[in-house]
């Protein structure tokens, strides 16, 4: 025991004149299996020492011997870190403060067993020693505000136009990368803190090649399979999705600049629809507030002409699907009305629907998604739908609407496509549509390329499966986690 405490602090002292082979720094990777065990036996040997004078001496012995094997090996592993930053150095000294302690109080526990007072003291040291160093070494190996007290992260808002390297590839690196690679844990000598950080590169080299996306390293990475030791972050971290990976892709394509705003950017270029995504609201933020529906009632509410799922996960957000029974009536559509607030896609083509569906229809305040083609819906029943304030996207085609339900149209502030192949709406109506609503889309032709696809066992909701013409907005499936419109 007095052997490895001197090695300790040998250890200690002369850190910065040590070189080790690779063998001792293999030893030095036990270290996470070794920590736990005595800080479990400490605290009890504390917790005992608090209690009563005399404890199981073997017990102190083999709790002080695992602190100093264990403080050694960390000591072992940060000669495999080039750059040591504060909270690996707080870890490593306040680790070898308990060891060096508990080492202390053992050598001279019969002297303190004579001075409770001593002893008291001590043990309140070497409990504030142990908290202090988990806490370090919590915060070195997931991140700084691992420990930090519960609460609500502020809320990143994109610029209204934004520096593509600040405030998003610099976000993104925030997010998934800084935890490992920051001025305190700077692992493989890489710091992602800063651009000059990413053009300097690690022990490897440089991350990024700008302008070119296949010599860069940290692309690389990110495509690399999960369970690949190379790639980056790490197995057991929260990887980049799909749209974060392109996004940094584009930016090294563009040259990897730091003063590039998304209004710098050409209308072709694929970053920009890219920023225009991010900038909307999550789909499962939109629906939080959604009023809760339990499983029973979906199920009694389905039946064979009425399709109701869930649209992601458990998503309070539902999308309904009703096919013509052989027996119609207005209660096909409006006995769900129990689901009234829940329902965000809706397909209505092909019914025989009339004022009454309508009204009801109308009364669905998170409506996003509405089919009502092929329908008898004219101008005289068209107007409940004025209180779709949230609907963006309506598929209207081979219908009786004409010019009379543009203003309704108009007044639907978050329509984005329209499709209205067949309708009777003249094309200086849709003139003046287009140049007074130039963010919505409408699509007045065929696509024969587009036709539907049923496919029941494809994953994610089905959509438009009763379109037959499906170049007029009919789309057959959407792939789980994506919008209908963005496909």
């Amino acid at each position: 025991m007095l052997g490895l405490s001197v090695f300790l602090g040998f250890c200690l002292l002369f850190e910065s004149y040590l070189v080790v082979p690779e063998w001792v720094v293999w030893i030095g990777r036990w270290h996470p299996v070794l920590v736990h065990f005595p800080i479990v036996l400490l605290l009890g040997v504390i917790f005992l020492g608090f209690t009563r004078r005399n404890f199981p001496v073997l017990l102190f012995e083999i709790a002080v011997v695992s602190a100093l094997l264990t403080a050694i090996t960390g000591f072992f592993l940060a000669r495999d870190v080039v750059v040591k930053g504060s909270l690996l150095w707080w870890h490593q000294y306040l680790g070898a403060g308990v060891a060096l302690g508990a080492a202390f109080w053992y050598g001279f526990r019969r002297e303190m067993q004579q001075r409770t007072y001593l002893q008291w003291g001590i043990q309140v040291i070497l409990l504030a020693l142990i908290l202090a160093a988990g806490h370090y070494g919590g915060m070195t190996t997931h991140g700084e505000d691992f420990l930090a007290f519960p609460g609500e992260k502020a809320k990143r808002e994109l610029p209204e136009n934004p520096l593509i390297y600040q405030d998003v590839v610099q976000v993104i690196l925030d997010d998934h990368c800084v935890k490992c690679h920051n001025p305190s844990k700077q692992k493989g000598e890489l710091l992602l803190t800063s651009l000059d950080g990413l053009r300097t590169g690690g022990e490897n080299g440089p991350v990024i090649v700008p302008g070119d996306m296949e010599r860069s390293e940290i692309i690389r990475r990110l495509h690399l399979p999960l369970a690949d030791e190379a790639h980056m972050p790490p197995q057991g971290e929260r990887p980049l999705d799909k749209s974060q990976i392109r996004m940094i892709e584009r930016w090294v394509a563009l040259g990897a600049p730091d003063t590039l705003r998304m209004n710098d950017l050409p209308i072709q270029e694929p970053l920009l629809g890219l920023l225009k995504e991010l900038r909307e609201p999550k789909r499962e933020d939109k629906w939080a507030g959604l009023p809760k529906v339990a499983d029973s009632t979906i199920e009694n509410l389905g039946n064979d002409y009425t399709t109701i799922r869930r649209i992601s996960g458990n998503s309070e957000a539902l999308s309904v699907n009703i096919y013509l029974p052989p027996t119609y009536d207005s209660t096909t559509v409006t006995s769900l009305r129990a689901l009234s607030g829940n329902i965000v896609e809706l397909d209505l083509s092909g019914l025989p629907i009339g004022r009454t569906e309508l009204e009801w229809v109308g009364n669905c305040p998170n409506m996003e998604w509405l089919e009502i083609d092929r329908t008898p819906v004219a101008d005289s029943t068209f107007r409940p739908l004025a209180n779709l304030l949230k609907l963006e996207v309506l598929k209207i085609y081979e219908t009786g609407l004409g010019d009379a339900s543009l203003p309704i149209l108009m007044g639907m502030g978050g329509l984005r496509h329209v499709y209205l192949y067949g309708t009777q709406f003249s094309g200086r109506a849709l003139d003046i549509f287009r140049q007074q609503r130039p963010e919505v889309t409408l699509h007045t032709g065929i696509d024969p390329e587009n036709l539907p696809f049923p496919d029941h066992d494809a994953e994610g909701p089905i959509v438009g499966e009763k379109d037959s013409l499906a170049g007029q907005g009919s789309l057959a499936r959407v792939p789980a986690g994506k919008k209908k419109e963005d496909l």
